[in-house]
């Protein structure tokens, strides 16, 4: 609006004394008349100069910005025509002049960046502002994650997860590592144990299936001896087992687990069933269910520490907030590394960019509509504008003057 008002002054200054130098020249004109007077045709000749100045001047100010009297002489409103051509002129301008490596050093190596955020931290009303913004941030954040894509996310991740891992190895090292600490040898008396005491206590069951498959021709106390002579036998062969470390059903039963862990180790159909079982124990959409589960958990998790008055997560912000402001503080190494790589990509980033802005400012001022690019440059200079028409008023007037002066004197 000040802009305006200014505008809006100097051109009814300038219109003004162009308006006072056509009154004179009336007057003047008409005083010639009836009066001879030399000074009359003095100012006869400066108000009539200044009028061809002024007019000549006003229609060159005005020409610039509209058509003069709303007539479309050529060459006329110039910038609303020349608005493209403006706008690619000023982005070169503005690129080469001053986003350039010579002209971008100086100010980019001045900058502060460690000093002032050091500075911003110090006081506690800003740091608490910030782990405000971080919590607010976290929160948004976790709340807009979409859990059906995290979700599927986890479990493929996870079904990698498990492909990548060596099932074949692991279980071959769990049986090893059992052997080494002999956990079979107990596993085997207890076995030996529990089918000792299993057929001790179901001799009669023996002593029946015996019956049953004997013949019909064989006396009934030949097949209970013959029960008791198998039942004992099993007890006897059971506890030989249970107590001696050194059976060759012991050293049997090794070999077999000796022999199974190098099958699992390099027999290809081994490999090939262990990986089948592990993909039928746990299908994909068993993983999905134990990943949407698992992202559940994480995120209420998260959003009711995020809630609490002192978050455990925002507790380790702030405590890493004070390590970085004390690092800072005491560390020129470090305040030097963060200003060298902010001056780097800052500078990087400008120049790399340079000739972006200067097509942003083309099309910016292209897209602009021709009128309103006229008011906007009217406004900026159009009152140092009206100043050349009060100045062409002026000198006009002096020059048709001079020329009054020598055209009496030589006459």
């Amino acid at each position: 609006m000040d802009k305006k008002k200014q505008l809006k002054k100097s051109k009814a200054l300038a219109t003004g004394l162009f308006l006072l130098m056509v009154v004179v020249y009336a007057f003047t004109t008409y005083l010639a008349k009836s009066n001879s007077q030399a000074w009359i045709g003095y100012v006869n000749a400066f108000s009539e100069a200044a009028m061809v100045g002024a007019l000549a001047d006003w229609f060159a100010v005005t020409a610039l910005f509209h058509h003069p009297l709303g007539i479309a002489i050529p060459h006329t409103n110039i910038i609303e025509k020349s608005k493209q051509k403006i706008g690619d002129n000023l982005g070169s301008f503005v690129v080469e002049n001053f986003l350039t490596a010579e002209n971008l050093k100086p100010y980019i190596l001045k900058i502060d960046a460690a000093s002032y955020l050091a500075e911003f931290l110090k006081k506690e009303k800003n740091k608490n502002a910030v782990l405000k913004e971080i919590k607010t941030l976290l929160i948004d954040l976790i709340e807009k994650l979409d859990d059906k894509t995290v979700t599927l996310f986890l479990a493929k991740k996870g079904e990698e997860l498990l492909k990548k891992i060596p099932t074949h190895d692991l279980l071959a090292n769990g049986i090893q590592y059992l052997m080494k600490t002999n956990e079979q040898e107990k596993l085997v008396s207890l076995l030996a144990s529990r089918i000792k005491n299993f057929v001790l206590e179901n001799e009669d069951l023996v002593a029946e299936k015996v019956k049953k498959e004997s013949y019909f021709f064989i006396p009934n106390f030949v097949d209970k001896k013959l029960a008791k002579k198998i039942s004992s036998g099993l007890i006897r062969f059971f506890d030989e087992i249970e107590n001696d470390p050194e059976h060759r059903v012991r050293k049997e039963i090794n070999k077999e687990i000796d022999r199974f862990v190098l099958e699992l180790r390099e027999d290809p159909k081994r490999l090939a069933s262990i990986a089948l079982i592990r993909d039928q124990l746990l299908p994909s959409s068993t993983i999905e269910t134990y990943a949407h589960s698992f992202w559940q958990h994480i995120k209420n998790l998260s959003l009711s520490s995020l809630e609490e008055e002192n978050s455990g997560i925002i507790s380790y912000i702030a405590k890493w907030i004070d390590q970085l402001n004390e690092q800072l503080e005491n560390e020129p190494n470090l305040k030097d590394k963060i200003n060298s790589w902010v001056q780097f990509n800052a500078f990087s980033i400008i120049l790399r960019n340079a000739n972006g802005v200067g097509i942003l400012i083309s099309e910016t001022v292209g897209h602009w509509e021709g009128k309103e690019l006229s008011k906007k440059l009217e406004l900026e200079v159009g009152k140092d504008l009206q100043f050349i028409r009060i100045n062409g008023t002026i000198v006009g007037g002096l020059v048709g003057l001079l020329i009054y002066f020598f055209t009496q004197l030589f006459n």
